[in-house]
């Protein structure tokens, strides 16, 4: 009898205690306590405590996963009562979740993220006891209401996020490329939709997401190529390259797929994101490139896959077990962990030695029958790590280790604990550096690091979630140059969650296991965590931290590298490029308008005799009528701005108006003395070649700048601390990109400025320039065919970006070549090299338009149906026509009737339209004009300027506001609503060559710097 009342008191003090701490598993929990053995007892405990607490009956409807989970580990050791008291609960859970798919309420994900984050606690309910049956059905259905859950979330989200895309995508009047500008655009109203987007959307820290909208928009119906050479059976991976691409892009799996086979047909990206819109959902071309650089990674882990599975294979180690698990990697990391134990040169793991010596069967005995184990029978005196008991309870506990490192579901259950904790990375001061700064011998010269350089993270600690993009990569240069010693630091509350969940879930021995063989499995646990999965942890956090830092960094240099090359040329001006300097003079260049070199000279304008080389500069300008001075930001630019300024002011130059502008010359001296300018300008000093090339920055940007490496022309930052492969592979395709977008004419363009055209290269470029030498200018684009080592792929590529210009063919023949014998010399030359077949030598209007050439026919059809003509491209009366046809019928009607995509005939609408020299850069932004200028000192705190911005960082962007100094607004100040709509999903929203309207927040002359405020964007 006491010992009932002990028991009762016992239970009722356990109840008292969680009535008053309100814990979300009331009942779980105090079933998980020890139960006494007297079976009324416990009945009437539980009854009592169902009773007591009315409202939480349907409680345990949350634990029935978890409680399922745990059922498997303990192999169904349950009793009748438990399975009693549990079927009534099993059969209410599934009503509630039968109409969860059918409407996607918002609040019902709520309620089904405390599940997933509750599951590991799940082994605390050992002793309930179900239907195996019902169990397995629930669990399927369980699993399904879930995905479907999960899937409405991610719908909802891609809806809201693509909606602007569809809206202006949608519009008639869209533009025929991608690029902003490329054709009539709908910008007013894309600008409306923007407005709808909300502002939550709006994050300086993550690229935006390129996942596009599949459903309910004429562009989001799956189109599919002709099937191809499967990429799956390519690879032979054990998941699917197309699936495991969108998870990790954020792009449709059609769209994917669609996009994996044209860059295997070797299309370029312009060409795609021009010409097979259709295909890739209109997406961007930065957008393609994210999924191809993916797609690559992908590639290149199943290639080493296979190369290290060939290895192992030829050493005799590969096991099935083995080759599955290089199989199952999706990333280097992964490979990595896997492949590290059998790595030449390495020593033989642990585990590996405690395998040889046969412990392998006696660690799975533990796992599956450890009533059966007895580690005595192991002993072996006579060898070496089985002599002793220890021994052998150290190698099966190192089995059991590596056993746990190399598990799946493991890995993914400390990785989600793990996201849910607050994981540091900190930074301090190394040991090698602090050795380096104490004082040395006078005979010992090395030169101490400078730490101050790194001061703000000699003692810097930040969570992994919240550290921003340039920390990243500052702290990585800092630890290359072995000043900042690097650590990232996993709370220990995550060890005790995930040993407790090893020993009591996962890893739990299928029967009775005596205290010594849990005494192994849980040292096995704790040795699995801190010697094995922690290292690779902290090495995934690293490198994921590094690889977003280097892309975001990446996609910096493509946006401002973008924005340098589309900046919109000066033309029809003659101006004087001045590369400024102190000692050997301001070098100077005089241009004509269509960039050829008039005059080259040197003048001192720092030194003695000032005026008689401002009386020298006079005279050049009026003998070449010339009004614009350019002026390279190099040394010595302050003194030589100051210098024209006072003279404009004084009005020296009159009766001409002159202006000037700065430019960057950055990359100007190492072009200077690159093969390109001896090639271009053989005979002139290296000096007066960086003139030239900053005077020619501003008549013609892309023409000009495509000469030079893009990593030399001053965008973007920390350029050496990222992968350099990838920023080349992006950087030469926004070069790419830029050039083919805005189109070159074949007959003028120079060789360097054609190689960068899609599906051309330096080879084709200079047989393209040789013919042209030889045969005089194309007349259409059919006459490309006949260039030796241009094939179909390369003519379909490049063709729709080649201009043929009437204008250019006519001063061509007027210049000695007459198109007649343009026309003869081919035949004559190609007899031995390519048939001229049915290639005509008649000019075809429709080669100065984007309009592809395998789009002609479409285009000739839809002008005889609207009952316009080839001699009226562009002109309003065409125009007119084609407007009032597309209002009154619908594009996709008209695209019906022609037998082509809605996308082909935008793309044909715009080229018929668009008037002759239409040029996409005459909407962008181009250089600034001044007359005078103002300095440092001018400035105060609270003024108000307007000025350009010059270039663009991850914390911030530098703006150029005249005063020699480019003052920055921080990353904070660029805020959504000073934002233009269509700006706000950018990353930082600003790119160089913007206007900007500034506040000054505070002038630093000692240190040389300027602090402004955004306050709006000027249009």
């Amino acid at each position: 009898m006491l010992n009932v009342r002990v028991i009762l008191a016992f239970y009722v003090i356990n109840l008292l205690f969680y009535t008053v701490q309100g814990s979300t598993t009331k009942l779980e929990k105090l079933e998980t306590f020890p139960m006494p053995s007297h079976s009324w007892l416990m009945d009437l405990n539980l009854r009592f405590l169902r009773s007591v607490r009315p409202v939480d009956i349907d409680e345990p409807e949350e634990w029935v996963p978890e409680v399922k989970d745990k059922s498997k580990g303990t192999r169904g050791r349950k009793t009748k009562d438990e399975t009693a008291e549990k079927k009534p609960t099993v059969r209410r859970t599934a009503k509630p979740k039968e109409p969860k798919p059918k409407e996607p309420k918002p609040k019902e994900p709520k309620e089904t993220k405390p599940k997933a984050a509750r599951k590991p606690r799940a082994p605390k309910a050992p002793k309930v006891k179900e239907d195996v049956n019902k169990e397995k059905e629930e669990q399927k259905s369980d699993g399904k209401v879930e995905r479907m859950e999960s899937l409405q979330e991610v719908r909802v989200k891609e809806e809201r996020l693509s909606f602007s895309m569809d809206k202006a995508f949608s519009n008639i009047s869209t533009t025929a490329g991608d690029m902003p500008g490329e054709g009539p655009s709908s910008s007013k109203q894309l600008s409306k939709v923007k407005k709808e987007e909300p502002e939550d959307d709006f994050n300086f820290d993550e690229p935006v997401q390129k996942k596009q909208k599949t459903m309910s928009a004429p562009q989001g119906r799956p189109v599919k190529l002709k099937a191809g050479n499967s990429l799956r059976d390519d690879l032979q991976m054990n998941w699917d390259p197309i699936q495991v691409l969108a998870e990790k892009t954020g792009v449709d799996q059609w769209v994917c797929r669609n996009i994996s086979q044209l860059l295997q047909e070797e299309n370029t990206i312009p060409f795609m994101v021009r010409y097979r819109k259709e295909l890739i959902n209109h997406m961007d071309a930065d957008a393609v490139r994210d999924v191809q650089l993916a797609l690559e990674e992908l590639c290149t882990v199943a290639k080493k896959s296979q190369s290290i599975t060939q290895t192992l294979k030829k050493e005799g180690v590969l096991t099935s077990e083995l080759e599955r698990d290089l199989k199952n990697c999706r990333s280097a990391d992964e490979l990595d962990h896997v492949y590290a134990p059998y790595k030449k040169g390495s020593k033989l793991s642990k585990a590996r030695r405690a395998k040889e010596l046969g412990l392998e069967s006696a660690a799975l005995a533990l796992l599956q029958s450890p009533q059966t184990l007895q580690l005595h029978s192991w002993i072996k005196p006579d060898t070496k790590g089985l002599s002793t008991l220890e021994e052998v309870a150290t190698g099966v506990e190192q089995i059991l280790a590596d056993m746990m490192a190399k598990d799946g579901e493991t890995l993914t259950y400390v990785r989600s604990v793990c996201d849910r904790s607050d994981v540091t990375i900190q930074s301090t001061v190394s040991k090698t550096a602090l050795k380096e700064q104490q004082p040395k011998p006078a005979d010992q010269k090395s030169r101490p690091k400078d730490i101050s350089k790194f001061s703000l993270y000699c003692d810097f600690k930040c969570s992994v979630k919240r550290i921003q993009h340039h920390q990243t990569l500052a702290i990585n240069r800092g630890e290359n140059l072995k000043i900042l010693s690097v650590k990232v630091t996993i709370p220990d509350w995550v060890k005790t969650d995930f040993c407790r969940w090893c020993v009591n879930v996962r890893w739990r021995p299928q029967g009775f296991a005596r205290p010594e063989l849990m005494k192994i499995l849980n040292s096995a646990v704790e040795d699995s965590y801190k010697r094995l999965i922690t290292p690779l942890l902290c090495r995934g956090y690293r490198t994921k931290l590094t690889t977003n830092a280097e892309k975001e960094s990446v996609a910096m240099f493509v946006r401002n590298l973008r924005q340098r090359l589309l900046m919109c040329p000066i033309r029809g001006r003659v101006l004087m490029g001045v590369d400024p300097g102190y000692r050997h003079g301001c070098k100077l260049a005089v241009l004509s308008p269509t960039s050829q070199i008039l005059h080259t000279d040197v003048v001192y304008l720092h030194g003695q005799g000032r005026n008689r080389e401002a009386d020298k500069l006079r005279h050049l300008m009026l003998k070449h009528s010339c009004h614009t001075v350019v002026i390279g930001n190099g040394t010595a630019c302050r003194e030589t701005e100051a210098f024209f300024a006072d003279l404009i002011k004084s009005g020296f130059f009159k009766p001409l108006d002159v202006s000037y502008c700065i430019t960057n010359e950055a990359g100007a001296s190492i072009y200077s003395v690159s093969p390109e300018a001896v090639k271009e300008m053989p005979d002139m000093d290296p000096n007066l070649r960086s003139a030239v090339s900053i005077g020619r920055r501003v008549q013609d940007p892309l023409a000009e700048l495509v000469k030079i490496d893009p990593k030399h022309i001053g965008i973007g930052t920390y350029q050496h601390d990222v992968s350099q492969s990838l920023l080349r592979a992006a950087l030469d395709g926004v070069v790419q990109e830029c050039v083919s977008f805005v189109g070159v004419d074949i007959n003028i363009c120079s060789e360097t400025l054609m190689r960068h055209v899609a599906g051309l290269n330096a080879g084709r470029a200079k047989s393209i320039a040789e013919w042209r030498e030889t045969n005089g200018p194309f007349l259409n684009r059919e006459q490309l065919k006949l260039v030796k080592g241009l094939g179909p792929k390369s003519f379909q590529q490049c063709a729709g970006f080649v201009r043929i210009n009437p204008e250019t063919v006519n001063s061509y023949g007027s210049g000695g070549n007459p198109d007649s014998a343009a026309a003869e010399k081919p035949a004559a030359k190609k007899s031995r090299t390519k048939t001229t077949g049915s290639i005509c030598n008649q000019p075809n209007p429709l080669d100065q338009t984007c309009i592809h050439p395998e789009s002609y026919s479409i285009a000739m059809r839809f002008l005889s149906q609207i009952g316009g003509g080839l001699n009226q491209l562009g002109s309003p009366e065409l125009r007119q026509q084609v407007e009032s046809s597309v209002k009154s019928s619908g594009l996709e009607a008209l695209a019906q009737s022609l037998n082509t995509s809605p996308e082909t005939l935008q793309l044909i609408v715009d080229g018929l339209t668009q008037p002759p020299g239409f040029d996409i850069r005459q909407d962008f932004e181009q250089a600034d004009f001044k007359r005078g200028i103002v300095s440092m000192s001018d400035l105060h705190q609270g003024m108000l300027l307007t000025g350009r911005v010059e270039n663009t960082a991850l914390f911030g962007a530098f703006v150029d506001i005249g005063v020699g100094r480019s003052g920055l607004i921080p990353k904070r100040f660029i805020t959504p609503d000073k934002l233009p709509a269509d700006q706000r999903r950018r990353s930082l929203a600003l790119g160089p060559g913007e206007r900007v309207e500034v506040r000054v927040l505070d002038v630093d002359l000692q240190r040389n710097r300027i602090s402004l405020d955004l306050v709006r964007v000027l249009r």
